[in-house]
């Protein structure tokens, strides 16, 4: 079962690793809009959502190995002063009962959407956008699937791990 777990770990740190340029990329083709905006007086729209398709997409295909690195957001009130043993239930117990949930309802509930948009080959947010809406939409079942696939190696390293103070 490690050998899974580390299978998904490696997934997600390599989409994590192509997904990192896209904050460089994001970057430049903002100073190129504002210096062509405001030196050349020419503006793009379909520029314009490139930046908000690469920030979705670097924030949503980041999502599993956020987890993986444990940067995600916690609740850390009790959290930080709980023994590792208290610590390790209490992420059981938010897999179980909270993400893997969560993602399975925003899998489920955002499918037929996405499906629909790839059915019609959904087209830009504005006119003279990027004709692909679709393309922004599937990053809702991939951002689920990945935290899922990280969740499931989260667990199984949970759950084979002994703690001293049991």
């Amino acid at each position: 079962m490690d050998r899974l777990a580390d299978a998904l770990d490696r997934l997600n740190t390599g989409v994590a690793h192509v997904v990192r340029w896209l904050a460089i990329a994001m970057m430049l083709v903002q100073v190129c809009i504002v210096v062509g905006r405001y030196a050349f007086g020419v503006n793009s729209i379909a520029a314009q959502e490139s930046v908000l398709y690469m920030h979705a997409a670097l924030f949503m295909l980041a999502g599993g190995y956020t987890l993986l690195v444990d940067k995600h957001v916690r609740v850390d009130v009790f959290y930080a002063k709980a023994s590792d043993t208290v610590r390790r239930r209490i992420d059981i117990f938010g897999h179980l009962f909270f993400l893997i949930p969560s993602m399975l309802a925003l899998l489920y509930w955002s499918w037929p959407s996405v499906r629909n948009s790839w059915r019609i080959l959904e087209g830009p947010l504005s006119v003279g956008g990027i004709e692909a809406v679709f393309l922004l939409k599937s990053l809702i079942p991939a951002f689920c699937v990945l935290v899922l696939l990280q969740s499931l190696a989260g667990l199984i390293r949970l759950l084979s791990r002994q703690t001293p103070d049991a």
